[in-house]
């Protein structure tokens, strides 16, 4: 049965700003049945911020190119609005709206005039009289146009479709705690078996169809069980348990797992199965030591990667220090002193290479990682190599995109950062590019995350976590 369509006085109209277009140049599309308006100076503004080569600009050409799109297949008369359905967006059934006139709607006296935002916010109040029967809604991701609309009794929105989640703390934790009756309900007609050190256990039973591949399973009580999930139906499972990473007979590179979700971590990266790993924490959970000791001893010992390549997004915290002088890798070194604290500790392990021993060490370890920037990333393959990418919760999606694309057969890619440290403009916790790649990749069979919960660095910083 055909979907009835809705309307025109059941349908809203949505007025964008400018940098919900900036931020994700689809939103065009993303409005199903209702209907856009883009005033002229939002327009103007996404003239204004084509030139150059960063993510806005690159944005601002997207959004120009989709609206070019959309007004050659219009009508001569577009004062009726541009039909957004097309074959590849076939939800988008509203119409687009471009302000063709000047809208004779005075401002309050208190309001700038000539000020973009407020001549956006006088067309909302226009069409709100033109339309009187109808839902008229600014959408904007700056809070404070949104807190001035609200203030002018006008209804504002965020742009929420970006959003994987509205409650960050529904992420995917890629952890599990076994209730207690766990063996009395799954363990009827199980079969277990032993095979390269590891146990396998093959359950049946409610939980079965809750859990996802590569999630991990832990019972803490007299006999301590830890395992990882391999195959799972809605009936049945299959666990294997860990190798323990807590035990100093499996160190890594000199370090050894502190705590339960340290020990889950090390399993994903030490294993060749697993491709793509997430890693989320606040300060001090140990992510970048244990990514960058599983990194050395694949590197160095094991030789399955060729090289290790690390890298950040360059957001500063204060005021941003100007250009660098020197090469890629110098102008990367000022935003990798976590990478140099961190293999001071791992050289510090081995106490009985003297001085000598630890400088070539230290030496080799740095012949094998690259430190890269961002910006160069794009076009490039990368075949063998073990990728950090660091600070990734300031990535958007697109960007976390265009990263993860670049690894090539043999390449493992690590992903780390804390959702709660977000430092780019108009990202927030549920539309980081972290939080997508997290609620995207859960399932999958070569990919695993771990959210970490303790912090590991003193008590000093563990403390400051909690109270400051």
């Amino acid at each position: 049965m055909p979907k009835l369509k809705k309307a025109v006085s059941d349908t809203k109209l949505f007025v964008l700003d400018t940098n919900v277009l900036l931020h994700d140049p689809t939103s065009l599309y993303r409005f199903e049945e209702h209907d856009i308006c883009l005033p002229m100076f939002v327009l103007e503004e996404l003239d204004n911020k084509k030139k150059g080569m960063t993510e806005v600009a690159r944005n601002a050409r997207q959004v120009s190119r989709f609206l070019d799109e959309i007004v050659n297949d219009a009508p001569r008369n577009i004062d009726e609005g541009i039909a957004l359905q097309t074959d590849m967006h076939k939800n988008s059934t509203g119409r687009l709206f471009l302000q063709t006139s000047f809208i004779r709607q005075e401002l309050p006296h208190n309001l700038e005039l000539g000020k973009a935002d407020n001549a956006i916010l006088g067309v909302v109040i226009g069409l709100q009289h033109q339309h009187p029967t109808r839902s008229v809604i600014l959408v904007s991701k700056d809070i404070n146009m949104r807190i001035k609309a609200r203030a002018l009794g006008l209804e504002a929105q965020d742009y929420f479709n970006d959003k994987v989640l509205e409650d960050t703390d529904l992420l995917y934790s890629g952890v599990l705690e076994l209730p207690g009756d766990f063996w009395d309900t799954h363990g009827r007609d199980m079969k277990s078996w032993i095979k390269d050190g590891h146990t396998y256990y093959q359950i049946s039973g409610p939980l079965c169809g809750a859990l996802f591949i590569n999630q991990f399973v832990y019972k803490e009580d007299d006999a301590p069980f830890y395992a990882i999930v391999l195959e799972q139906n809605e009936n049945t499972a299959l666990l294997r348990t860990l190798t323990d990473y807590t035990s100093t007979k499996h160190n890594v590179w000199g370090i050894v797992a502190r705590n339960r979700e340290q020990n889950f971590v090390l399993n994903l990266l030490l294993d060749p199965e697993i491709d793509f790993v997430t890693l989320l924490g606040q300060a001090g959970t140990g992510k970048t030591l244990l990514t960058l000791a599983a990194g050395l001893m694949q590197t160095l010992e094991t030789k399955l990667y060729s090289e290790i390549i690390i890298t950040r997004v360059t957001v500063p915290v204060g005021e941003d220090i100007g250009f660098l002088p020197g090469t890629e890798e110098e102008k990367m070194t000022p935003w990798m002193g976590a990478l140099d604290d961190n293999l001071d500790v791992l050289n510090k392990n081995d106490e009985e290479a003297g001085d000598w021993g630890k400088a070539a060490t230290r030496d080799l370890i740095r012949s094998r990682i690259k430190v890269k920037s961002l910006n160069f990333m794009r076009g490039r393959t990368f075949l063998n190599k073990y990728i950090i990418i660091d600070e990734s919760q300031n990535l958007t999606p697109k960007q976390m995109k265009t990263l993860i694309t670049r690894a090539g057969p043999g390449t493992k890619v690590v992903c780390m950062g804390n959702i709660a440290q977000i430092d780019t403009p108009y990202l927030s916790e549920g539309s980081s590019g972290l939080t997508y790649v997290v609620d995207r990749f859960k399932g999958w069979e070569h990919g695993g995350h771990i959210t970490l919960l303790r912090g590991e660095r003193s008590r000093l910083a563990d403390h400051a976590g909690e109270v400051l």
